[in-house]
């Protein structure tokens, strides 16, 4: 069976002695949405964070494609095509919309402005306000920014932490079907979300942490229908 385009193998470690992660693996294939939930605490944006080389494993390796990018540093992750977007300080806010997206295409040596027109038709409100400073833009349209300049690195696989955190519902929603927009061009999204059963509906793959380590992992829809995680993650 092939492997899967992106894997982070029996992930183990944390950011001093103490082991967050334990024996923990996500992976997500090629075009397709994985999805990290669980409780507070579980360990989510730190596996997404083991798997893009911002802490140290002590077990366990990541792959891309085939090739072992363990020991690469996020920076030579990027240049291999990951793209990563932090829950916070995810733009930079005196810099206007337009800036913001340059910015994201630092490690290109070409034309990037059929990448940025992409963004633009993506989320067309950057477009309408690409000369206003990212700083002034509603919680939902910074978030948009964010995936907007990661996207502008060209990324096969973009990491999402918490992309819906602090939005209204309307602007989750709206979040949610660009994601699978950006899915649909071939792009693997992973990504950690407290919405866990929003989050499950558009999740190819599902993956539910507690402590650190692998509770449940199926498809998303199967996660939805199974009775004891609907009844401990999802509410019931």
């Amino acid at each position: 069976m092939a492997e899967p385009f992106l894997i982070g193998e029996k992930m183990t470690g944390g950011y001093g002695a103490a082991d967050i992660l334990h024996d923990c693996t996500l992976a997500v294939e090629k075009g397709q949405i994985a999805v990290i939930v669980g409780p507070n605490g579980a360990g989510k944006s730190t596996a997404m964070k083991a798997v893009f080389g911002m802490l140290n494993l002590r077990g366990g390796h990541v792959r891309l494609n085939g090739e072992d990018i363990t020991h690469l540093s996020p920076q030579e992750r990027v240049r291999k095509g990951m793209g990563f977007v932090p829950q916070v300080n995810n733009v930079f806010p005196s810099m206007t919309v337009e800036e913001n997206l340059e910015m994201g295409a630092f490690i290109r040596g070409d034309d990037f402005r059929d990448t940025m027109e992409q963004v633009y038709a993506l989320f067309p409100i950057l477009k309408e306000k690409r000369r206003q400073p990212a700083g002034e833009l509603s919680g939902g349209q910074r978030q948009q920014v964010a995936v907007g300049r990661a996207l502008m690195t060209q990324p096969k696989v973009l990491m999402l932490d918490e992309p819906t955190a602090g939005v209204s519902p309307i602007v989750m929603d709206e979040l949610f079907d660009r994601i699978i927009e950006v899915a649909r061009t071939g792009i693997s999204i992973l990504m950690v979300e407290q919405n866990a059963r929003q989050a499950l509906e558009i999740a190819n793959q599902g993956y539910v942490l507690v402590q650190g380590r692998n509770r449940y992992t199926d498809t998303g829809k199967a996660l939805m229908a199974d009775p004891e995680v609907r009844r401990t993650f999802l509410g019931g």
